[in-house]
């Protein structure tokens, strides 16, 4: 992409998207408490490894209906179908509040209620992706677009999993009584929201598979989409090689109880808040490409060094906030990037193709971490993630340096 295609590092947006991003604000502050409760849950009732990256697995699994979502997506209001999400993730929390309440958990309930958020959280993503140029419009998005994700950073990741370590050892049900709060309130701020633009007029309604096939052909038939989504899905494996068992790295190498956990996933989350603050300004001064190939070159050779020296937490949150505010920058980048190229009409399908292809990664990684823990040691899932994650950098290199081409002046 080039410099041109970047919108303006100050711009006023309307009034319409504030909602939105308070919204975003609180439902995200829920998930980063859930961020730290669920695992924390998991441990307490089993120390296998394998078994507590099921339930990062159980709620990433549902990426892989990525594809379905997407037509969802495309034929219906999407306001309503982000207020639907979001309603079905409060109902499913207040289940699992009720029955940590009561003291009846069983680890396979939370493997259900994994899965159960994480299918509400694909069809939330995938409509307020393809809801928000229809509120800032085409040229205001990576402001837009750097405002939510610092924002989803410093609820969910900086915010959130403090509050739920710390809820979760002062009271096991508490976390999750406080997600049925943040996702109601949720659900009133985006009834508020008002479009600025008009949706686009769809095409008369074909049959899902012919859908869901246009979809595809238009990621697969255009370079920059096409490498943006295979190289966020490589990485995604790799990470979460490592996150998934992250809640027994933190215990056993680092030393930290219930409440340190959840400290240590907030500051991790310093690098994102830093990365969206200044995502606009970047674009704006170096180009998406440049960021991007910045961004991508960062990434393994963080995860590396905490494979290989991250042996107390002052260090893994140094390095890891490297990481983090790579990954923020380059998120703002590709996502900017896919709302402006691709068609409204097609913009759920091909966001929800991408999003599979790239989330779908995570159970896999997921799994392969929990085997490599068990198998080598939780040290072992950073190293073979970090050398996998600087290959498919090397090799995504050449296809990086020309993409600039796919955007025209």
């Amino acid at each position: 992409m080039t410099q041109t295609a970047a919108a303006p590092a100050r711009t006023k947006l309307p009034g319409a998207f504030h909602y939105l991003w308070g919204a975003s604000f609180i439902a995200t502050l829920g998930d980063g408490v859930l961020l730290a409760a669920l695992p924390l849950m998991a441990k307490s009732l089993s120390a296998d490894p394998q078994l507590i990256a099921g339930v990062a697995t159980a709620g990433t699994a549902p990426w892989l209906l990525a594809l379905v979502v997407g037509v969802v997506v495309d034929r219906h209001d999407r306001k309503r179908l982000m207020m639907l999400a979001q309603l079905t993730q409060c109902a499913l929390v207040v289940l699992i509040a009720v029955i940590a309440t009561t003291g009846l958990t069983q680890l396979w309930m939370l493997f259900v209620l994994a899965f159960g958020i994480g299918s509400a959280e694909v069809l939330f993503t995938a409509a307020s992706q393809a809801f928000v140029p229809s509120i800032v419009g085409r040229d205001n998005l990576e402001t837009a677009n750097g405002r939510l994700i610092t924002t989803q950073m410093v609820s969910k990741q900086f915010l959130g999993p403090p509050l739920g370590g710390a809820l979760f050892a002062f009271a096991l049900p508490l976390p999750f009584w406080l997600n049925t709060i943040t996702f109601a309130v949720s659900v009133v701020l985006i009834a508020r929201v008002r479009r600025t633009a008009a949706p686009a007029v769809t095409a008369p309604r074909r049959s899902m598979a012919a859908e869901i096939g246009e979809g595809l052909r238009w990621l697969f038939r255009n370079r920059l989409p096409r490498v943006l989504t295979l190289g966020a899905g490589a990485g995604n494996f790799c990470e979460w090689m490592a996150l998934s068992v992250l809640v027994l790295f933190a215990t056993e190498v680092l030393h930290l109880g219930d409440q340190g956990f959840g400290l240590l996933l907030g500051a991790m989350a310093i690098g994102g808040v830093i990365g969206g603050l200044v995502s606009g300004r970047a674009v704006t001064r170096f180009g998406a490409r440049q960021v991007a190939i910045g961004a991508q070159l960062v990434c393994p050779f963080a995860w590396l060094a905490i494979g290989l020296v991250g042996r107390d937490p002052v260090t893994v949150v140094l390095l890891f906030t490297a990481f983090s505010t790579a990954v923020t920058l380059w998120s703002v980048v590709s996502l900017s990037a896919r709302q402006r190229l691709i068609p409204d009409a097609l913009l759920g399908r091909v966001t929800s193709a991408s999003r599979m292809l790239t989330y779908g990664a995570i159970p896999l990684g997921a799994l392969c971490g929990g085997f490599i823990a068990k198998e080598f040691g939780l040290i072992a899932p950073w190293i073979v993630g970090g050398v996998l994650s600087l290959l498919v950098t090397i090799v995504s290199m050449p296809a990086m340096l020309r993409w600039d081409k796919e955007v025209p002046d």
